[in-house]
């Protein structure tokens, strides 16, 4: 039976579709995938109205063009008065990865309203190049946008720099995302890329937002840059922590070349040459030796005096080694050829809290813990010398891991634990005596059940699968302790609504700042 007196059933066609490609072959596919896809759709619609429909040869045409869409004015490609909807999956390409002309790309977009780069553009992956020029064209209009991104710009301190002008110049909101997923390619040799999907605009918008999180579909009055359902905040970088704690700073960079490092197969041979340098070797510890139990050793030589140092061969040989590879590299590390008995920092504290830099996202909790003077941390950890027992349990809380995760930037999808993101910026609670006490009695119960495996690395001990029950229930408790101190409920507080309660916080405390 045929519908009713159909004339023209066809209400959209390919020639309402624009597009803008920088390579010529890619192009021409495009415009053939356009094809193909009408001519399947006009097949379909015969089924649908019962009538033949007149359609091959295909005469309409696939406006796709051959430019650089972060160099051409969309709208001499189509006038926004005549565009309802914005589509696309821009380059994956890093800032740090940025050729010279992609880097000019984002510099000449991302500019302030005197037509200069913001402070931040350096900083930001290409992707954000294109939420720039959607947001500027959608502004005072009812177009809507929904692009493929990597995640990092919805992470740690891409965060602010790409969505905080989208947000203050051109008002624009998130109407629905797709929270982190791992796009695999389909070429032989796979390619695993984390993206979000992000939906926004600046036209009006009553109704409720949805947040899609693998499976999950959820309905929330707001979406924030980071992809939660919270208020609209911006983490920006802080030289200092925003409450009364103390300071974290980053571990010794070596720039020594490895001469002034000793690897553990080369540990006995060498103090059998040098028998006279064991009271100047200490341990040396980075993100994976701490993890995973690695030993590794340094000489480490501050205050160590020429006569003594000319004593030992073996270490003049390593100190003069160090110097040559100074000479040879840029200005700034010849400058340090002057002290080639010393890593570029010194940093060696009595004591100190330990963070791994980049820790596995399959980890509930990054391991960190206590360390001392006898072993130096490098650069691929952070450090807090002067902590107490109370911050250790609250930094391995589950209330500071949910702020880390939502704040941090990642390294593919592992975390990266940032001094100036994560932790300058963590809202602490402000727990009474009794409340203080009781985080340090479990925070030390969290070291009690590590240590019945003395044999065990943290890798081990921190495996979700094999996660010893002690230490497990020794983190639970130090989760509810914590959470209490916060005012928190640990029964029925979720982790995202954990993190907009912090977040909250944040607001209140950085106001006026």
């Amino acid at each position: 039976m045929q519908m009713g007196d159909v004339i023209d059933p066809i209400k959209v066609t390919i020639s309402q579709f624009y597009g803008i490609e920088i390579n010529d072959f890619a192009v021409t596919v495009a415009k053939t995938a356009l094809w193909i896809a009408e001519s399947q759709m006009m097949k379909e619609t015969e089924e649908i109205v019962l009538k033949t429909l007149d359609f091959l040869p295909l005469k309409t045409n696939a406006y796709i063009i051959e430019s650089n869409a972060l160099t051409t004015d969309w709208e001499d490609v189509v006038p926004k008065n005549e565009l309802s909807y914005i589509m696309d999956n821009p380059p994956f390409v890093g800032y740090s990865l940025q050729s010279k002309e992609q880097k000019n790309d984002i510099l000449s977009v991302f500019v302030d309203e005197k037509g200069k780069p913001y402070k931040t553009a350096g900083k930001i992956d290409y992707v954000a190049g294109w939420y720039f020029k959607a947001a500027q064209l959608m502004q005072g209009t009812n177009i809507r946008a929904a692009l493929v991104s990597t995640n990092s710009i919805t992470q740690g301190e891409q965060v602010a720099g790409v969505w905080k002008p989208l947000y203050e110049r051109f008002g624009i909101h998130i109407d629905f995302a797709h929270r982190t997923f791992r796009w695999d390619s389909e070429a032989s040799l796979k390619a695993h890329v984390h993206c979000v999907i992000v939906g926004f605009s600046s036209a009006p918008n009553n109704k409720e937002r949805i947040l899609f999180d693998g499976n999950a579909e959820k309905r929330v009055k707001n979406i924030n840059a980071y992809l939660i359902d919270a208020d609209n905040i911006f983490i920006e970088s802080r030289n200092k922590p925003i409450c009364d704690v103390p300071e974290m700073t980053t571990g010794n960079r070596p720039a020594d070349g490895g001469n002034l490092i000793i690897e553990a197969e080369d540990y006995e041979e060498f103090i059998s040459k040098e028998p006279n340098a064991i009271k100047y070797i200490k341990k040396l510890t980075g993100a994976a030796e701490y993890i995973n139990n690695k030993d590794r050793y340094c000489l480490w030589l501050v205050g160590v005096s020429p006569a003594e140092l000319r004593k030992m061969p073996e270490v003049m040989k390593r100190i003069e080694a160090c110097r040559q590879d100074r000479l040879g590299g840029a200005p700034d590390r010849q400058k340090l050829a002057d002290t080639p008995t010393l890593f570029r920092e010194t940093n060696n504290p009595e004591a100190y809290i330990i963070i791994p830099y980049t820790s596995s996202e399959q980890r509930k909790y990054i391991p960190l813990g206590f360390l001392d003077k006898d072993t130096i941390p490098t650069d691929s950890a952070r450090i807090i010398p002067n902590a107490t027992l109370y911050h250790f349990g609250v930094l391995t809380s589950n209330v500071h891991m949910a702020w880390m995760r939502v704040v941090c930037g990642r390294l593919k999808s592992d975390y990266r634990y940032s001094k100036d993101i994560v932790y300058n910026n963590f809202p602490w609670c402000n727990p009474t005596a009794e409340q203080k006490a009781r985080i340090e009695k479990t925070a030390q119960g969290i070291l009690d059940a590590r240590a019945l495996y003395p044999n065990d690395s943290l890798a081990d001990l921190y495996d979700e699968a094999v996660m010893p029950p002690e230490l497990r229930k020794a983190h639970q408790y130090n989760d509810i302790a914590v959470m209490q101190a916060y005012g928190f409920s640990s029964k029925e507080m979720t982790e995202s609504g954990c993190v907009a309660e912090l977040m909250r916080m944040y607001r209140e405390m950085t106001e006026g700042k």
